[in-house]
């Protein structure tokens, strides 16, 4: 059995398959390990290219959506069908560097089984434009959810899988992962990681969709916030005198 899940989500990627799988590989060398590629309906070569990774001998596995149902949605998919303890998550775009991910398992595993270790790119390498966006966004959601969390874009995080799976889902929930954690009594630190500008295929989300579903899920997750309250337990006190 797997020790580790990588929960790759990807819509059109198809050159970037083949390398993004190697490194994968090589990082968890010596470590039993599986890699679940989720298609959410991709229209060009993505699910050949996978199942070409998996006739070469890695240890990948395809699950796939007959339509596009969002990011989100794939994650879910690929940690329902994961069979390790703990799941990674990564890009499908080759910006992650899988490199870091043993690292981040190691601080997951030394935390505890309540914590999600979410990566920090503390350099970015995509356009101007879209740090800047992300710098902004990041500060809002952090100062209205207090999440504590500098970059919950991105998508390298380590968590135990039981953790993730008692975490309400829907659609967006990708983004507000580190709010969830603290909303059901969890804790969540952050980890340098690196970052790397996009070399194959073309991103799939742009700066104005980005921002108008972001203002609704950041409102809807203000709500949830607010419609739960974290228990905390008392001491047992039966058998004492």
């Amino acid at each position: 059995m797997p020790a580790i899940s990588v929960v790759v989500p990807v819509r059109n990627e198809a050159p970037n398959i083949a390398p993004l799988v190697a490194e994968i590989t090589a990082a968890l060398s010596g470590v039993p390990h599986e890699i679940l590629y989720v298609d959410d309906g991709s229209t060009d070569a993505t699910a050949a290219a996978v199942r070409d990774t998996a006739a070469a001998g890695a240890p990948v596995r395809l699950l796939r959506h007959a339509h596009s149902c969002g990011q989100s949605a794939a994650v879910v998919t690929g940690i329902r069908a994961a069979r390790a303890p703990w799941i990674a998550t990564l890009d499908g775009d080759g910006q992650n560097d899988p490199a870091d991910i043993p690292r981040l398992w190691t601080r997951a595993r030394a935390e505890g089984a309540d914590t999600l270790v979410a990566g920090w790119r503390t350099t970015r390498r995509d356009t101007a434009t879209k740090r800047f966006t992300s710098r902004i966004a990041n500060r809002v959601r952090a100062r209205l959810l207090g999440d504590a969390t500098p970059d919950t874009g991105c998508g390298l995080k380590v968590f135990p899988r039981d953790l993730f799976l008692s975490l309400p889902h829907f659609d967006h929930m990708h983004r507000f992962l580190p709010a969830l954690v603290l909303r059901a009594g969890g804790r969540v630190v952050s980890e340098p990681v690196g970052h790397r500008p996009r070399t194959r295929g073309v991103s799939n989300y742009g700066t104005l969709d980005r921002l108008a579903v972001g203002i609704v899920d950041l409102l809807g997750m203000m709500w949830l916030q607010r419609r739960w309250k974290r228990p905390r337990l008392l001491p047992d006190e039966a058998g004492e005198a």
